[in-house]
Protein backbone atom coordinates (compact mmCIF):
# COMPACT_ATOMS: atom_id res chain seq x y z
CA UNK A 1 0.00 0.00 0.00
CA UNK A 2 1.25 3.96 -0.51
CA UNK A 3 0.53 5.14 2.54
CA UNK A 4 2.26 2.47 4.08
CA UNK A 5 -1.01 1.17 6.31
CA UNK A 6 -2.89 -1.67 6.38
CA UNK A 7 -6.78 -1.84 6.64
CA UNK A 8 -6.44 -2.23 10.67
CA UNK A 9 -3.99 0.36 11.19
CA UNK A 10 -6.42 2.60 9.45
CA UNK A 11 -9.56 1.15 11.44
CA UNK A 12 -7.18 1.31 15.03
CA UNK A 13 -7.19 5.33 13.44
CA UNK A 14 -10.41 5.97 12.77
CA UNK A 15 -11.27 4.49 16.11
CA UNK A 16 -9.05 6.22 18.43
CA UNK A 17 -10.56 9.43 15.98
CA UNK A 18 -13.81 8.54 17.38
CA UNK A 19 -13.14 8.28 20.87
CA UNK A 20 -11.47 11.48 20.73
CA UNK A 21 -14.58 13.23 19.40
CA UNK A 22 -16.57 11.30 21.80
CA UNK A 23 -14.87 11.80 24.44
CA UNK A 24 -15.31 15.56 24.00
CA UNK A 25 -18.66 15.88 23.27
CA UNK A 26 -19.25 13.65 26.23
CA UNK A 27 -16.82 15.40 28.56
CA UNK A 28 -18.38 18.81 27.01
CA UNK A 29 -22.08 17.74 28.20
CA UNK A 30 -21.41 15.86 31.86
CA UNK A 31 -17.91 16.59 32.43
CA UNK A 32 -14.90 14.65 32.85
CA UNK A 33 -16.01 13.00 36.15
CA UNK A 34 -19.43 12.24 34.83
CA UNK A 35 -18.41 9.88 31.70
CA UNK A 36 -17.49 6.26 32.68
CA UNK A 37 -15.18 4.25 30.87
CA UNK A 38 -18.24 2.24 29.74
CA UNK A 39 -20.34 5.42 27.97
CA UNK A 40 -16.85 6.20 25.90
CA UNK A 41 -17.13 2.72 24.70
CA UNK A 42 -20.74 2.34 24.38
CA UNK A 43 -20.31 5.99 22.38
CA UNK A 44 -18.08 4.10 19.79
CA UNK A 45 -19.51 0.51 19.55
CA UNK A 46 -17.12 -0.80 21.91
CA UNK A 47 -17.08 -2.61 25.16
CA UNK A 48 -15.14 0.08 27.93
CA UNK A 49 -12.35 -1.92 28.64
CA UNK A 50 -11.94 -2.00 24.38
CA UNK A 51 -11.02 1.74 25.15
CA UNK A 52 -7.57 0.50 26.62
CA UNK A 53 -6.02 -0.74 23.47
CA UNK A 54 -6.28 2.78 22.40
CA UNK A 55 -5.37 5.13 26.08
CA UNK A 56 -4.09 3.56 28.85
CA UNK A 57 -7.32 5.56 31.03
CA UNK A 58 -9.71 8.22 31.02
CA UNK A 59 -6.95 10.72 32.09
CA UNK A 60 -4.89 9.64 28.89
CA UNK A 61 -7.82 10.06 26.77
CA UNK A 62 -8.62 13.68 27.86
CA UNK A 63 -5.04 14.22 28.09
CA UNK A 64 -4.77 13.67 24.15
CA UNK A 65 -8.19 15.61 23.69
CA UNK A 66 -6.38 18.60 25.02
CA UNK A 67 -3.20 18.23 24.02
CA UNK A 68 -3.86 17.99 20.25
CA UNK A 69 -5.99 20.73 20.04
CA UNK A 70 -3.59 22.93 21.65
CA UNK A 71 -0.71 21.49 18.98
CA UNK A 72 -3.25 22.17 16.10
CA UNK A 73 -3.72 25.78 17.13
CA UNK A 74 -0.25 26.27 17.23
CA UNK A 75 0.79 24.71 14.16
CA UNK A 76 -2.31 26.56 12.06
CA UNK A 77 -1.68 29.67 13.93
CA UNK A 78 2.25 29.85 12.93
CA UNK A 79 1.41 28.64 9.11
CA UNK A 80 -1.52 31.66 9.14
CA UNK A 81 1.45 34.30 9.79
CA UNK A 82 3.91 32.73 7.66
CA UNK A 83 1.48 32.63 4.51
CA UNK A 84 1.31 36.48 5.38
CA UNK A 85 4.23 39.26 5.33
CA UNK A 86 1.70 42.59 6.66
CA UNK A 87 0.94 42.41 9.90
CA UNK A 88 -2.98 43.20 9.30
CA UNK A 89 -3.56 40.34 7.48
CA UNK A 90 -1.82 38.49 9.58
CA UNK A 91 -4.38 39.90 12.24
CA UNK A 92 -7.15 39.33 10.32
CA UNK A 93 -5.91 35.67 9.38
CA UNK A 94 -5.33 34.94 12.97
CA UNK A 95 -8.84 36.00 13.83
CA UNK A 96 -10.67 34.08 11.30
CA UNK A 97 -8.71 31.14 11.75
CA UNK A 98 -9.59 31.21 15.85
CA UNK A 99 -13.16 31.66 14.90
CA UNK A 100 -13.00 28.89 13.00
CA UNK A 101 -11.80 26.64 15.58
CA UNK A 102 -14.35 28.00 17.95
CA UNK A 103 -17.06 26.83 15.71
CA UNK A 104 -15.72 23.94 14.91
CA UNK A 105 -14.58 22.67 18.44
CA UNK A 106 -16.90 24.68 20.84
CA UNK A 107 -17.01 21.01 22.87
CA UNK A 108 -13.23 20.96 22.98
CA UNK A 109 -13.47 24.45 24.52
CA UNK A 110 -16.01 24.05 26.87
CA UNK A 111 -13.62 20.52 28.34
CA UNK A 112 -11.16 22.82 28.84
CA UNK A 113 -12.48 25.70 30.69
CA UNK A 114 -13.87 23.14 32.98
CA UNK A 115 -11.26 19.95 33.14
CA UNK A 116 -7.95 21.06 33.02
CA UNK A 117 -7.47 20.38 36.38
CA UNK A 118 -8.51 16.93 35.83
CA UNK A 119 -5.35 16.31 33.31
CA UNK A 120 -2.01 14.82 34.27
CA UNK A 121 0.96 17.55 35.51
CA UNK A 122 2.84 16.21 32.26
CA UNK A 123 -0.05 16.83 30.25
CA UNK A 124 -1.24 20.18 31.48
CA UNK A 125 2.65 21.50 31.36
CA UNK A 126 2.11 20.40 27.67
CA UNK A 127 -1.17 22.07 27.19
CA UNK A 128 0.11 25.33 28.73
CA UNK A 129 3.36 25.75 27.06
CA UNK A 130 1.47 25.25 24.25
CA UNK A 131 -0.96 27.73 24.60
CA UNK A 132 1.40 30.03 25.62
CA UNK A 133 3.60 29.66 22.42
CA UNK A 134 0.11 30.01 20.72
CA UNK A 135 -0.46 33.54 22.70
CA UNK A 136 2.89 34.95 21.37
CA UNK A 137 2.11 34.11 17.61
CA UNK A 138 -0.72 36.86 18.33
CA UNK A 139 1.12 39.18 21.06
CA UNK A 140 4.00 39.02 18.11
CA UNK A 141 1.59 40.18 15.25
CA UNK A 142 -0.45 43.11 17.82
CA UNK A 143 3.50 44.52 18.70
CA UNK A 144 3.91 44.92 15.21
CA UNK A 145 0.70 46.78 14.79
CA UNK A 146 1.01 48.70 18.24
CA UNK A 147 4.75 49.10 18.84
CA UNK A 148 4.16 52.23 21.72
CA UNK A 149 1.91 49.88 23.58
CA UNK A 150 2.91 47.49 26.18
CA UNK A 151 3.71 43.44 25.88
CA UNK A 152 1.10 42.92 28.81
CA UNK A 153 -1.18 45.71 27.68
CA UNK A 154 -1.60 42.93 24.03
CA UNK A 155 -1.73 40.24 26.36
CA UNK A 156 -4.48 41.49 28.45
CA UNK A 157 -6.26 42.42 24.74
CA UNK A 158 -5.02 38.67 23.33
CA UNK A 159 -6.93 36.99 26.15
CA UNK A 160 -9.69 39.33 26.22
CA UNK A 161 -10.24 38.35 21.99
CA UNK A 162 -10.27 34.86 22.99
CA UNK A 163 -12.46 34.62 25.82
CA UNK A 164 -15.13 36.87 23.11
CA UNK A 165 -14.23 34.33 20.39
CA UNK A 166 -13.99 30.81 22.95
CA UNK A 167 -17.55 32.15 24.86
CA UNK A 168 -19.69 33.00 22.24
CA UNK A 169 -20.14 29.74 20.19
CA UNK A 170 -21.49 27.54 22.78
CA UNK A 171 -23.76 30.38 24.44
CA UNK A 172 -25.63 31.05 21.47
CA UNK A 173 -26.26 27.12 20.44
CA UNK A 174 -29.68 25.34 21.36
CA UNK A 175 -31.57 28.66 21.65
CA UNK A 176 -34.80 29.43 19.85
CA UNK A 177 -33.99 31.27 17.17
CA UNK A 178 -29.90 31.33 17.32
CA UNK A 179 -28.15 32.42 14.68
CA UNK A 180 -26.93 30.76 11.71
CA UNK A 181 -22.52 29.86 12.27
CA UNK A 182 -22.30 32.16 9.54
CA UNK A 183 -24.16 34.71 11.32
CA UNK A 184 -21.89 34.54 14.65
CA UNK A 185 -18.91 34.04 12.42
CA UNK A 186 -19.78 37.92 10.89
CA UNK A 187 -20.23 39.20 14.28
CA UNK A 188 -17.32 37.80 15.76
CA UNK A 189 -14.95 38.97 13.31
CA UNK A 190 -15.97 42.11 12.96
CA UNK A 191 -15.69 42.59 16.80
CA UNK A 192 -12.78 40.69 17.64
CA UNK A 193 -11.04 43.01 15.39
CA UNK A 194 -12.50 46.02 16.18
CA UNK A 195 -10.98 45.55 19.56
CA UNK A 196 -7.38 44.33 19.16
CA UNK A 197 -7.47 47.87 16.47
CA UNK A 198 -8.95 49.79 18.81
Amino acid sequence: MASGLTERDRAKADRQSALLNEAARLFAERGFAGVSLEELGAAVGVSGPAVYRHFANKQALLGAILVRVSERLLEGGGQVVRARPAPRDQLDALVRFHVDFALRDADVIRVQDRDLGSLSDDDRSRVRYLQRAYIDLWIDVLTRLHPERSENDLRVRAHACFGLINSTPHSVRGHSGAPADSTVRAILESMAVSALLV
